[in-house]
């Protein structure tokens, strides 16, 4: 009983203590193999034509058709999307598997323009 009770605390304050990134909380930018993996309630679809899938959202026009900790990337297959904003490659992916790791690219052509020197987590094509 008292071992049930600490391992139920500890889960409580893991969930409570989790990550801070509206990203993480989001999924976007999280690897998918169908849409109910993605948070629906942001319009995020699961994007098969990225290696691993991506949650995000296609077609975007500007940011705010994106979520937050995310903004409008023009890609070069001629799309729009939805993309997690990142720093550094380790916040591109906490939800992704080693093997369909995204990249915190500098070298994306963001749809409205930005000073805030965020890259975007790009996934790999497939």
């Amino acid at each position: 009983m008292r071992y049930a009770l600490a391992s139920v605390i500890f889960l409580y304050v893991a969930t409570a203590c989790g990550s801070d990134n509206d990203a993480d909380v989001l999924g976007i930018g999280a690897e998918c193999i169908a849409i109910d993996e993605c948070d629906e309630e942001t319009n995020q679809e699961c994007l098969a034509d990225f290696k691993g899938g991506y949650c995000g959202i296609k077609d975007c026009l500007d940011n705010s058709d994106c979520p937050d900790s995310s903004a409008c990337v023009a890609h070069d297959d001629g799309s729009n999307y939805c993309f997690r904003t990142c720093l550094d490659k380790a916040e591109c992916n906490a939800n992704r598997s080693d093997d369909q790791e995204s990249n915190c690219s500098s070298n994306v052509t963001f749809v409205e323009e930005r000073d805030d020197n965020l890259k975007a987590c790009v996934p790999p094509s497939s």
